[in-house]
């Protein structure tokens, strides 16, 4: 027979926030995972945890799996997807700093391309130190077999890590320039902080106006932000949050029509190779509840 029910939650809630960062790993979606993972307690909580040597296995496993049938249909709407796809961007903010350790925009872009059990091979075992027997059990799939998924998504996001950590003073610099060049429409200042072979995606879903394909290189980039510019006449939105947003620098702003836009650049040799900013409303919606309670500044 299970165990009380607060002896479910009081075992459980330790496990929660790693669970969290797992889900949110394979699935790029905060709602997606946080109802995974609730998922997951209601499993935990109906299941005789006498029989449960080691709760964190088992709690892994079963958030694996859970992700793995949502991944199922997740691929068929990422190919009807309009325009770029991000995920939904996750703010280093004073109560909520844990789930900013390696979740690096593009680093979640490379787990993106990799499949459903590559992604929870590597997470398994390369982000959170399971053994591949463990995994094995969990994916149902023979030791050998996980180690080779392992090792081809391995070699897919090795390139795609972070070189070096951004200092936090020269983030906010190039984060300060690039939202004055980009709405005020300075072309050539623009072009002074962007590298060659920047690359910029928009995510807006299809409910918001975007770019439809990812912009390669400086001239493109620059030209779509001088529009943008134009057509906002020049204005400069409300700046509601400085900080990390998926281990990048960037910023929210409060856009004309009174919805929240996130903003995350990457940075290498002093320029910026790339511009992530995602602007669908339903990839938006937990910063909300931030903005309403106060915890963005």
């Amino acid at each position: 027979m299970p165990l009380p029910d607060g002896d479910a939650a009081d075992r459980f809630q330790p496990f929660r926030p790693g669970l969290v960062r797992l889900a949110y790993r394979m699935l790029g979606s905060i709602a997606e995972a946080e109802d995974v993972v609730q998922e997951a307690y209601i499993r935990w909580h109906q299941t005789d945890r006498t029989m449960i040597r080691e709760p964190g296995a088992f709690l892994s496993k079963t958030v694996t799996r859970l992700c793995l049938d949502i991944l199922k249909s997740a691929r068929v709407r990422r190919e009807t997807y309009i325009g770029p796809w991000l995920p939904e961007p996750v703010l280093e903010t004073r109560d909520e700093d844990e789930m900013s350790e390696d979740l690096s925009m593009t680093l979640m872009l490379a787990l993106e391309r990799l499949s459903p059990l590559e992604r929870a091979a590597f997470l398994l075992h390369d982000v959170f130190g399971l053994g591949f027997d463990e995994i094995a059990a969990t994916l149902e799939r023979d030791p050998a077999a996980v180690r080779q998924l392992a090792a081809r998504a391995r070699r897919n996001v090795r390139a795609e890590r972070p070189r070096y950590a951004i200092d936090r003073e020269e983030g906010e610099r190039m984060t300060d320039a690039f939202l004055a060049a980009s709405r005020s429409g300075d072309l050539t200042a623009l072009r002074n902080l962007l590298a060659e072979n920047v690359v910029a995606y928009t995510d807006g879903g299809g409910i918001r106006n975007a770019a439809l394909n990812p912009l390669f290189g400086v001239r493109r980039v620059s030209s779509f932000f001088g529009g943008v510019a134009r057509k906002s006449a020049f204005a400069v939105p409300p700046v509601l949050y400085r900080g990390l947003i998926n281990g990048l620098p960037g910023y929210v702003t409060l856009e004309k029509d009174g919805v929240v836009q996130t903003t995350a650049i990457d940075i290498e040799d002093g320029r910026i190779v790339g511009v992530y900013i995602v602007r669908n409303p339903e990839k938006l919606g937990h910063l909300s509840d931030l903005i309403g309670s106060g915890t963005l500044s």
